[in-house]
């Protein structure tokens, strides 16, 4: 089993850490059809997220094709933050959030065979600015299409953090 990445953005906070990247959490727009995120128990559902900025979609395309590995990964940071977004409005705090799981799905072709490494933007970004709080389980899956050409999507399952982590990657 590999190491887990270091906390290499500086800031005592969520917060601080995600102003030191540059970045702010955006507005999630409101849909009619359905919520951005809906709690159950102590799990926050966040629905599929495209890489929106200021409403307008960061790409079109699919990965591989149209879309380069680099490009599809910022997508993908852009994609978790706006799920981080959602989160917040779940429990209210960005130190709050804890990420349980994220799915991420990548308009590729059928032999592209690097969906992960797309993926690895959104988990960047998430352990950057939550810290332990932000490793999560993670499937990527390749997909024809998704909505509005969009070359990234991304749900994901948060919990609200309490004292840290409730799971450890130690075997033993």
């Amino acid at each position: 089993m590999s190491p887990p990445l270091p906390q290499t953005v500086k800031g005592d906070t969520a917060v601080e850490r995600l102003a030191n990247l540059g970045l702010e959490l955006p507005l999630v727009a409101a849909n009619a059809y359905y919520v951005d995120h809906n709690t159950v128990g102590e799990s926050i559902h966040i629905s599929g997220q495209l890489p929106f900025r200021n409403g307008k979609l960061l790409g079109q395309g699919i990965v591989g094709r149209d879309v380069d590995l680099e490009t599809g990964k910022e997508l993908a940071r852009h994609a978790a933050l706006n799920c981080l977004a959602a989160a917040v409005q779940a429990v209210g705090d960005l130190d709050k959030v804890r990420v349980v799981q994220m799915l991420v799905f990548v308009a590729s072709l059928p032999d592209f065979g690097l969906q992960s490494k797309v993926a690895e933007g959104a988990s960047e970004l998430l352990i950057e600015v939550l810290g332990e709080n932000g490793r999560h389980s993670r499937t990527a899956i390749g997909v024809a299409g998704l909505p509005l050409n969009t070359p990234v999507e991304i749900q994901m399952i948060c919990a609200a953090a309490s004292q840290g982590p409730t799971c450890s990657s130690e075997s033993g």
